[in-house]
């Protein structure tokens, strides 16, 4: 995967601030405290442009960043964060759910912590992308943690919790080593069907 190049648009609360052109969407989803931000950052060789906090969800709003000029990375806000009240919380439901019925998403990246077996936050964002009719690939963050052994026998809890079917993906991820960050990009290049040639 070349980068040539890589911006941030746009953060957005409603439709109307969504990019108004009609290029493929890759949405990353994950709790608070998964790395979503630093997972987007280690694809992208970019310090920060995703914004790394050490307070879970802190992005409260939807992100766009523009790669290659062909298609868009989107990060929504994390789930399952502590310290927020019930108002904003359905606030943060409704710009999520509005965001996921656009038709312009190609493939949806679902991020998971691969020491901990899916909560009952993660399972209803998995049944929501299912639901949307998009690709889904999940991927398991902070997989230097564990030894390889540790990282099958967590893979096969997480399918099992998830229900796995046949053409659905699973991918483990390290920031610190970058552990599959080619394969990552793979799919993602084939999610959005971009020709670099």
């Amino acid at each position: 995967m070349i980068l040539r190049s890589v911006k941030f648009i746009t953060s957005a609360v409603k439709n109307t601030d969504y990019p108004k052109d009609s290029l493929p969407h890759i949405v990353f989803a994950g709790r608070s405290n998964v790395g979503k931000s630093s997972f987007i950052n280690s694809l992208l060789n970019v310090k920060n442009i995703a914004k790394v906090s050490q307070t879970p969800g802190k992005t409260r709003l939807i992100n766009f960043f523009l790669i290659n000029e062909k298609f868009y990375f989107v990060d929504i806000p994390g789930y399952g964060y502590a310290n927020v009240n019930k108002n904003e919380l359905m606030k943060f439901a409704d710009m999520i759910d509005e965001y996921l019925q656009n038709p312009n998403i190609s493939l949806g990246v679902l991020l998971l912590d691969i020491r901990r077996e899916p909560n009952e936050d993660d399972l209803l964002m998995f049944d929501y992308f299912k639901t949307m009719g998009f690709s889904i690939l999940i991927v398991l963050t902070k997989a230097d943690k564990l030894s390889n052994n540790q990282k099958a026998k967590q893979t096969k809890i997480i399918k099992n919790a998830l229900k796995f079917e046949t053409n659905e993906n699973i991918i483990t991820y390290s920031t610190k080593t970058k552990e599959n960050h080619d394969l990552v990009w793979d799919y993602l290049e084939k999610a959005v069907e971009v020709n670099y040639e």
